[in-house]
């Protein structure tokens, strides 16, 4: 374990991603070449069209985030991921960031130690900035989670327990693919937690966030259902 991670290791999920994004932030600064001035900034961004308005700062790759997490980084990059799922009304980003929780979802069940993702989508970049802004608006809102959250049944979150939680979080997930209304609000909160769940060994949290992602896709296939039997018995009575 690196420095980092045991200085992280005790805290809570959204704290360690900010401690994360905070050390590749670093890494890239210190890495870059001398900036340019002000006036520099200003005629390239107009050459290029860009808007002065957006936030300057280092970027990053997923591959680099995935490089920097710790053994913790299954649950880490999933709940990144399903933080703007967890927005009601959005319909194009969920869907985008849906198949790499797919992925990560179905690595987990296959039991891979680390997570992986194909070349073209590692060399992806992020604004480091923006992303942790992102962090710190899911944290209003989780840290109340991450508080009451501690190590507990254990065999949940290991082994051929993670396996399982790995296979059912398919389920959520592709309920997030769908891009239709009700489909990736409730779902996402329910893999958030789970991801939670899986940064802090917490079983029970596990157990409540698959329950509250299944039982909403599985609420959605009978409502659906019964919908689509009741619009074909409705139009058989009137032919």
């Amino acid at each position: 374990m690196t420095d980092h991670q045991a200085t992280t290791s005790h805290v809570g999920a959204t704290q360690r991603l900010k401690a994360i994004l905070d050390l590749l932030a670093s890494e890239a600064m210190a890495a870059a070449p001398a900036r340019p001035s002000i006036d520099e900034v200003t005629v390239g961004e107009e050459i290029q069209g860009g808007d002065s308005d957006k936030p300057k700062g280092p970027k990053a790759t997923l591959g680099q985030l995935i490089d920097a997490l710790d053994e913790r980084a299954y649950g880490l990059m999933l709940l990144l991921l399903a933080i703007p799922c967890c927005l009601p009304f959005v319909y194009i980003l969920p869907q985008i960031v849906a198949l790499p929780m797919l992925a990560l979802s179905a690595q987990l069940a296959l039991g891979r130690e680390a997570p992986w993702l194909p070349r073209r989508l590692a060399d992806r970049q992020f604004e480091i900035v923006s992303m942790r802004g992102t962090v710190e608006r899911a944290e209003r809102y989780l840290g109340w989670i991450e508080r009451l959250s501690h190590s507990r049944f254990r065999a949940i979150s290991d082994g051929i327990g993670g396996r399982i939680v790995g296979a059912l979080l398919l389920i959520p997930c592709a309920s997030i693919l769908v891009p239709l209304p009700l489909t990736n609000t409730t779902p996402g909160i329910g893999v958030a937690v789970t991801a939670l769940g899986l940064i802090e060994r917490d079983g029970l949290l596990i157990i409540l966030g698959l329950a509250i992602g299944i039982i909403w896709v599985f609420l959605l296939v009978f409502l659906g259902a019964e919908a689509i039997s009741f619009a074909k018995d409705w139009l058989l009575g009137l032919f």
